[in-house]
């Protein structure tokens, strides 16, 4: 009877449960999916407002020449991250790019309060660096406004 006893008791499980972890890695999974798109940096800027038509996506994301209120200039790469450029890094930056993905859009989105003159010399910039065009970035006029 000794025996049957024996062969009835269960060996302990060498395995690990993997069941926990999993738990919470979808738990830190859906945390980050609702906190990255709140984390976004970005310079404010207010946009002059003109009636355009939205130009199609093309393959690759735009390069985006960001001028504040203040006419700091920053540089959108693609990444998260708005780069502080002055004329000659904004050239240097817009090559580099331009050199290895000729066909990369760039736009401007430029404050309604900035002097033109700055708007222009970026454009310059942009033209010197092998940019074939420059997109503007505008907001939809309000309803009262045209």
């Amino acid at each position: 009877m000794k025996k049957k006893e024996r062969r009835n008791r269960r060996k302990p499980m060498s395995e690990i449960n993997v069941v926990p972890y999993i738990d919470v890695m979808l738990v830190l999974l859906v945390i980050f999916m609702v906190t990255a798109p709140l984390i976004t940096q970005g310079v404010k800027v207010n946009l002059p407002q003109a009636e355009a038509q939205p130009q199609p996506g093309e393959g690759s994301p735009p390069v985006v020449i960001h001028i504040d209120q203040f006419g700091d200039t920053y540089v959108d790469l693609g990444n998260a991250d708005l780069l502080p450029v002055d004329q000659q890094l904004l050239y240097e930056r817009l090559r580099d790019v331009l050199y290895n993905a000729p066909a990369t859009p760039v736009m401007m989105r430029a404050d309604a309060s900035v002097d033109y003159g700055l708007v222009v010399d970026a454009m310059v910039a942009a033209q010197a660096a092998g940019a074939a065009s420059v997109g503007l970035v505008t907001r939809p006029p309000t309803a009262g406004r045209r």
